[in-house]
């Protein structure tokens, strides 16, 4: 089950999520980090994922930001967007975002 998130109700919806998971891929190959995004003038920026994740943002914009559930059961927080490189810090803007709970 999946319920679409307004783009404007991300901030609201990261209190409700710790740690995520950046996900970026280079040549087909998914990279996922543990990360904190904080939201930054209608973006969110990822402080310091590393440089592979750099690199692979570089090469390909596209990332996926996925925030598990608090509690079980929960709701994953999953927020797709377009990613550009600012020093060593990655800023994120959203294109859509959704909250995901497994079926049972």
């Amino acid at each position: 089950m999946s319920v679409l998130v307004d783009l404007a109700d991300i901030p609201a919806r990261l209190a409700d999520h710790d740690r995520g998971y950046l996900l970026t891929t280079k040549d087909g190959t998914v990279k996922a980090v543990s990360v904190r995004a904080v939201p930054e003038d209608g973006a969110l920026r990822v402080d310091t994922p590393g440089r592979g994740s750099v690199a692979n943002v570089g090469v390909n914009q596209v990332v996926t930001l996925l925030f598990p559930p608090l509690t079980n059961p929960g709701m994953s927080l999953l927020v797709d967007g377009t990613a550009v490189a600012d020093g060593d810090d990655i800023v994120i803007t959203p294109t859509g975002a959704v909250l995901h709970r497994p079926v049972p």
